[in-house]
């Protein structure tokens, strides 16, 4: 990793949400992430889950490499869903390790938006058989608009299929990909849309299966919004078929006890390979569908703390 810049004011380094994404580019965020993962310098202890009163959580997620030490710290809150509120607020803090200095405060939930698209986006890359789309999105709130812009800057797509329980959301969305340059239409039946699309990400609240239908045989799935045992995108069916038919791979490790959606299905997950060491294999796609199934760490937002000091 290069040095890091000269120290900055207090002023300079407390970065809006707006300031956060124009640092972490998504082409680049995905080259960073696949170089952390070459990095043997990074250490990231698990996180710290706290569950809060009224169904929300506390996430601590420290992370560090041989130069810059992160904690990011965040809550979670479903029921802010369809709201005003974030359903996740908080910070990413970076600091220098040679002098124990603050460099950064990240936005949050911006962070955890791009980061978690780019590394669907260097999965997609690596796995996708038809990486250029179309792409069937399911969900139209931040993270679904984080990977329309993610699988258009670094894959090239040019069609977008947008469904969400929210009418509004999802016109919201079309419309926004069609600033982008694509196509795009509104549609009610996720299921029925697989059967043209070759990229799809779900998205969701993950309080309920949105998806359990058959995809097409060069489908790439990226499941993003389980991240715990009792959450669920994927039906049971469609991630056993998946399991049996094509290629499935989580993003980390930790998947074996957060990705709710294989859980569920009775997969064994801890069998199952991780990003870092399809990255570190040949770069050949596997036959037949894949599903990318990421519940996220604190080493992407590491990745995103390393890329943004450079900015």
């Amino acid at each position: 990793m290069d040095a890091l810049p000269p120290p900055s004011t207090m002023a300079d380094t407390l970065l809006s949400a707006a300031a956060t994404a124009a640092r972490l580019p998504y082409p680049e965020l995905a080259a960073e992430i696949a170089a952390l993962l070459a990095d043997d310098t990074v250490v990231v202890p698990p996180r710290l889950v706290q569950p809060l009163p009224g169904g929300g959580s506390l996430f601590v997620m420290p992370a560090h490499d041989a130069t810059v030490a992160i904690t990011k710290l965040i809550t979670f809150t479903p029921a802010n869903a369809g709201s005003a509120r974030a359903t996740i607020q908080g910070d990413v803090v970076v600091f220098d390790i040679a002098t124990g200095t603050r460099r950064l405060v990240l936005d949050g939930p911006t962070v955890t938006a791009r980061r978690t698209a780019a590394v669907s986006l260097l999965a997609a890359q690596r796995l996708a058989p038809r990486p250029d789309g179309a792409l069937l999105i399911v969900g139209a709130g931040v993270q679904g608009r984080a990977h329309l812009e993610a699988f258009a800057a670094g894959l090239g797509v040019k069609e977008a299929w947008i469904c969400s329980r929210s009418a509004a959301s999802a016109q919201g969305l079309a419309a926004h990909a069609r600033s982008l340059g694509l196509a795009a239409r509104v549609v009610d039946d996720p299921a029925a849309a697989l059967a043209h699309c070759p990229l799809v990400v779900t998205a969701t609240p993950a309080s309920a299966v949105v998806l359990d239908a058959a995809p097409r045989s060069d489908a790439f799935i990226a499941a993003v919004g389980a991240f715990t045992p009792r959450m669920v995108e994927l039906g049971a069916q469609m991630c056993r078929e998946l399991h049996a038919r094509g290629t499935v791979v989580v993003d980390t490790g930790d998947a074996g006890h957060e990705a709710g959606d294989l859980l569920q299905a009775g997969i064994d997950v801890a069998a199952l390979p991780a990003l870092a060491a399809v990255l570190a294999g040949e770069p050949v796609r596997p036959p037949g569908p894949v599903l990318f199934k990421s519940c996220g760490w604190a080493g992407w937002d590491l990745a995103a703390a390393r890329l943004a000091v450079r900015g």
